[in-house]
């Protein structure tokens, strides 16, 4: 946390972006649920994306950063199990290519 995150903060901090850490999670997904943040960005997979399934699951779309290229998905994954059976909510599918269109038109 002092040697990467918190010198990642005070990067993001001098460009100018208001950004806070680091924050332990128990905090940070109440503070993001009651609408005190904008973002939170987790280290891990299942550290970030368990709460937020909680809230979002059929609409969420989760981002991974760091990539030379914008990837989303839909947070719920790709359901197989219930492929071809008219079952499925496309909420989420929708959402994460209406926000690579938002990020790109922007």
């Amino acid at each position: 946390e002092d040697e990467i995150i918190l010198p990642a903060v005070k990067l993001a901090q001098k460009k100018g972006i208001h950004a806070e850490g680091p924050l332990p999670g128990d905090q940070i997904f109440h503070d993001a649920y009651e609408g005190r943040l904008d973002a939170v960005c987790a280290m891990y997979h299942d550290q970030g994306l368990a709460p937020f399934k909680m809230v979002a699951f059929r609409e969420g779309v989760n981002v991974t950063l760091g990539l030379p290229y914008l990837r989303t998905s839909p947070d719920h994954g790709t359901a197989f199990d219930i492929a071809y059976q008219n079952k499925a909510f496309p909420t989420a599918f929708v959402e994460s290519v209406r926000l690579v269109e938002q990020t790109f038109t922007a």
